[in-house]
């Protein structure tokens, strides 16, 4: 339960520290006062987003501080998968600094947001006077419903499955999508890895072929050199190599008179032995060098060929157009494996459908077994309170489509008159049926979840008289298993709290004006519920039906 709230620097809160007690503390104040601030303030501790404008100094920071007793009610597992060290009291803090910055902690442990909400579920329930508008939610109507048949884990592995199955049928329809697109680009695909197969591609080709090219088209200018320079090193009287015949035998001769000819006639003999293989070479290679144009022909086509498919596909060479035969082969065969993998997501999809459908079933099932203890339970305390043809019923519908809670639409039908059969709630109830009987479904619903503590802002909206001392008592009897704390503007649940806190506001010294809280004694009490009663102009009547109303309560 919630022992301990503790607000700084918040809206009109300067500084502020309530502390409460189990069973069922009542708060009252003025229109204004204050009251739905000490409920902005709590959301902050249960996980919901901040506003620096909430902040009543912009440059200091706003804190808010929940202490709470949690022994007892199976949060062990909670904190422990969170790595939050357990207590039987904890202590949840929220700090908003002036750039909008923002802090959780549990315990001292600084968690983020989402533990701070997934605690604060698990620790209050909060009933706005909005929430009176979910009652014609199909959304809320399931959850009720679901909350009552007790299928948490049934849901649970549902959704599990249900979010497969999408995921799944949206693998498939991506895929599918992909194989229709790919196939539309399959014959120009297939032709042009034909065309790019047909090329015969070779790495190297291109700059041998363009060799080859060069040199086929100077054949005639090629060989006249090379048959000119083979003259001039062996064939003419004036050739290189016989000029170094003859100065080899010149030295030689010498060699006698002069030792050191012999050293560079042997030089000169090397040089002419290297002249001799040049020229053979050269000879060689002129035999060789023939002009061909069929073949020159051939060459200038094929590297036509190369570069018009260079151009074609913007590549800058061969080995390119290699990469891009692969890269379209693998596309092709891609889109060949298309239909297998098609059939392959299609089978997961039918399996993953299965489970749905048995998850579902297992949902409906468990639906239609709790709706007619519901609709007695809600049924019998509507005519409690004051609705003796009141006639509450759930129908179950199978929907369209699945959906993220099964394949079911439920709606709740009310009915308050006997003459009248029971419609949609939002077509036939006023707002203090409502009232009423969003009572009935919290009570149900906060004793099924367990939960320390509720807080009621206002349910009583549209009530008064004897209903509202009926809604008081039912209030009133939640507090004997849970903590309630009731926020109301009617005299008759106020005087059946534990205890009775007022918000009013204050003006400081320097005159601005700030929202305060304080825990009234029985006399203050009867003051306050006397006010309730006659305004500000308290009457003795309006005093003695105050201590009626509390004596009632005492008693």
């Amino acid at each position: 339960m919630l022992q301990s709230l503790t607000i700084e620097n918040y809206a009109l809160i300067d500084k502020l520290h309530i502390e409460f007690s189990d069973g069922l503390s009542i708060i009252t104040g003025e229109t204004g006062a204050g009251k739905s601030i000490l409920l902005g303030a709590l959301s902050l501790i249960l996980g919901q987003r901040a506003d620096t404008l909430a902040l009543q100094d912009a440059s200091r920071s706003c804190i808010v501080e929940g202490v709470f007793a949690i022994d007892g009610y199976g949060l062990e597992a909670l904190f422990s998968e969170k790595d939050i060290d357990y207590a039987a009291t904890v202590s949840i803090r929220r700090m908003i600094m002036p750039g909008g910055k923002s802090r959780a902690f549990v315990n001292d442990i600084p968690v983020t947001l989402n533990v701070l909400k997934e605690l604060g579920d698990r620790l209050i329930d909060v009933h706005s006077q909005h929430q009176n508008l979910l009652l014609g939610s199909s959304a809320f109507q399931m959850d009720v419903l679901d909350a009552q048949a007790g299928h948490v884990a049934t849901l649970q592995q549902y959704r599990r499955a249900y979010t497969a199955y999408k995921a799944a049928c949206a693998t498939l329809q991506a895929l599918q999508d992909k194989a229709d697109r790919s196939k539309a680009d399959r014959d120009y695909l297939q032709f042009q890895y034909g065309e790019l197969q047909a090329a015969q591609l070779k790495s190297g080709e291109q700059q041998e072929l363009e060799e080859e090219l060069q040199q086929l088209s100077h054949a005639e200018e090629i060989k006249t050199a090379l048959w000119h320079s083979a003259a001039l090193l062996q064939d003419d009287d004036r050739a290189a190599i016989i000029a170094l015949r003859d100065v080899a035998q010149l030295l030689q001769k010498i060699e006698p008179v002069w030792p050191a000819a012999a050293a560079l006639a042997e030089r000169v003999g090397s040089c002419r032995l290297e002249l001799s293989d040049i020229a053979a070479e050269i000879g060689d290679a002129g035999e060789r060098i023939e002009s061909d144009p069929s073949r020159q022909q051939w060459v200038d086509e094929r590297l036509n060929t190369l570069y018009s498919l260079q151009h074609k596909h913007h590549v800058g060479d061969v080995e390119a157009l290699i990469a891009l035969k692969e890269n379209i082969g693998e596309r092709l065969q891609a889109i060949d494996n298309f239909d297998r993998h098609l059939e392959e997501w299609q089978s997961r999809c039918v399996t993953c459908l299965k489970q749905v459908e048995e998850g579902a079933a297992r949902l409906t099932d468990g639906r239609q077994q709790t709706a007619p203890a519901t609709m007695h339970y809600v049924t019998d305390m509507l005519r409690t309170l004051g609705m003796p043809h009141a006639l509450f019923t759930i129908a179950i519908t199978r929907a369209e489509h699945y959906g993220a809670t099964g394949r079911d639409a439920v709606h709740f039908l009310f009915s308050a008159n006997k003459e009248i059969p029971p419609q949609e709630i939002s077509r036939v109830a006023s707002g203090g049926e409502i009232s009423r009987l969003m009572l009935c479904l919290k009570s149900l619903l906060v004793k099924g979840a367990g939960l320390p503590t509720i807080i009621f802002d206002e349910i009583d909206t549209g009530v008064s008289g004897e209903m509202a001392d009926k809604m008081g008592s039912i209030i009133y009897d939640l507090s004997k298993t849970m903590q309630v704390i009731n926020i109301t503007h009617l005299p008759q649940i106020a005087g059946k709290g534990d205890k009775h806190y007022v918000v009013y506001k204050d003006v400081t010294a320097d005159d601005h004006p700030v929202t305060r809280v304080k825990l009234l004694t029985r006399d203050e009490r009867v003051m306050e519920i006397a006010k309730m009663l006659s305004g500000q102009n308290i009457t003795p009547a309006a005093i003695a039906n105050a201590k009626e109303l509390l004596m009632s309560y005492d008693e």
